[in-house]
């Protein structure tokens, strides 16, 4: 883990004086400076992440996220959530914000952040569904040696893709990354946002933890989920699969090869 000296005089230069600084695990702290509790978070992306939490601040209804105070090349500082208990409310909340986001209007497909956590992706546009799903797993499956699995899949998105979208999407939204905040809102952090299907960020709440069907009756009351959506869950899914087969390799290969004989 990097050093607080490293990135904490600059901090203070930016924003003055500032308290002792409490790892949080990995490269980031919590520190107080200029009278607010704040989130250190020293990485090559950061900007990338600055970007996309500044987009997600400004689409309306959406969850809330951490206000972004200083953001330079391997530096990002965010404004401190306070945590409390996750409750129902909290669940519906999610699912009725997160519909708003993907009810907002986006123009393109794909664009948006070149990271999903530690892995860089292709932030290409494409002028449709199908041609941005191939563009990026297709990618993704070269850099993990599934290319030629996910090719007979790609070819086929035209026709397994529902008609919907684009819609902005947070592009991570699994678990860790929804915060409870003891105001009764969830917020979200270290996005990946781009153009993309409202089911990938659905799917991957459901990659990751089960989601309560009391979020899906939220989000279903502000926004129309399509038929078929647990049936296509998996195919959303194949994109982190992949993610996670680029960065850790050996038995992550096992569940995108499943998904993709599923499709195929």
């Amino acid at each position: 883990m990097a050093s607080s000296d490293i990135w904490l005089p600059r901090l203070v230069d930016a924003l003055g004086p500032a308290g002792v600084p409490r790892p949080l695990g990995g490269a980031v702290w919590q520190v107080t400076a200029g009278g607010r509790a704040l989130v250190v978070k020293v990485d090559a992306g950061v900007l990338d992440e600055a970007a996309g939490l500044r987009c997600l601040a400004r689409a309306a209804g959406a969850p809330p996220v951490p206000e972004v105070v200083l953001a330079e090349p391997d530096l990002l500082v965010t404004t401190w959530v306070e945590q409390g208990v996750r409750t129902v409310a909290h669940e519906e909340a999610l699912g009725r914000t997160l519909a708003a986001l993907h009810a907002a209007p986006w123009p393109e497909w794909g664009g948006g952040s070149s990271r999903i956590g530690a892995c860089p992706v292709d932030p290409s546009l494409a002028p449709d569904a199908a041609g941005f799903y191939e563009i990026r797993l297709l990618e993704l499956a070269r850099r993990c040696g599934l290319e030629r699995s996910v090719a007979p899949l790609a070819a086929r998105f035209g026709d397994l893709l529902p008609p919907d979208g684009p819609a902005l999407v947070h592009g991570d939204l699994w678990w860790g990354n929804v915060l409870w905040g003891i105001d009764g809102r969830p917020w979200l952090i270290d996005p990946s946002v781009h153009g993309g299907h409202p089911e990938e960020d659905l799917a991957m709440l459901g990659l990751f933890g089960l989601v309560p069907d009391r979020l899906l009756r939220a989000y279903a009351e502000v926004r129309f989920l399509q038929p078929g959506r647990e049936e296509r869950e998996p195919l959303f899914q194949l994109y982190p699969l992949l993610v996670h087969t680029v960065l850790f390799g050996g038995g992550y290969r096992t569940r995108p090869e499943v998904v993709i004989r599923r499709f195929t």
